[in-house]
């Protein structure tokens, strides 16, 4: 059984045709009949059914097409999970952030600003070195460019990445500099 949990919201009989058929279904299933955080936060990874929309929850389906064809609601939960996957494999954390490696965009709980794929690069760069990553080594391992070469494109790019992000997200902090390098 994977790790996905399907959670049905205060939709009973629907719950209890699933459990009879929970041998030929990959997911978990829970009932609940009151949404709370707690509820949410306990469930890894959860997609959320039920019979009416339910606010500020965005991993649901809502049924209100009646009868419902059980294959392909199976289907249409499946879909869903992987799109869901998917999704998580394509963002990468930093932080208070989050990073989208396909739509290039980086975003907190409020806005989303939208990168170059340079910065993207830069950004995901930084976030796997664990120490300061001197000016030379991101002119090689970013730019590809021999770090014998006498340019100041690596300190403009970050110059003007770290304003983006401090006038978008009023974050002078996010890439911090010092003399061993810079680091996120």
């Amino acid at each position: 059984m994977n790790n996905e949990n399907l959670v049905i919201y205060d939709f009973k009989i629907l719950y209890e045709i699933l459990n009879e058929i929970s041998d030929h279904i990959n997911f978990k299933l829970t009932y609940i009949n009151k949404i709370t955080d707690h509820d949410l936060k306990a469930q890894d990874n959860y997609l959320i059914i039920s019979n009416k929309k339910i606010k500020h929850i965005e991993n649901q389906i809502v049924l209100s097409n009646f009868p419902i064809n059980i294959t392909k609601l199976i289907e249409n939960i499946n879909i869903k999970f992987l799109k869901k996957k998917y999704s998580q494999q394509s963002e990468i954390n930093l932080g208070s952030y989050k990073l989208n490696l396909n739509s290039r965009k980086m975003f907190n709980s409020k806005k989303s600003l939208s990168l170059t794929e340079r910065e993207a690069n830069i950004i995901i760069y930084l976030n796997n070195s664990k120490k300061p990553v001197k000016i030379s080594k991101l002119q090689t391992d970013v730019w590809g460019h021999n770090s014998k070469l006498e340019t100041h494109t690596v300190e403009t790019h970050i110059y003007r990445l770290r304003k983006k992000i401090n006038n978008f997200f009023e974050d002078n902090n996010f890439i911090k500099s010092s003399k061993s390098g810079y680091i996120i």
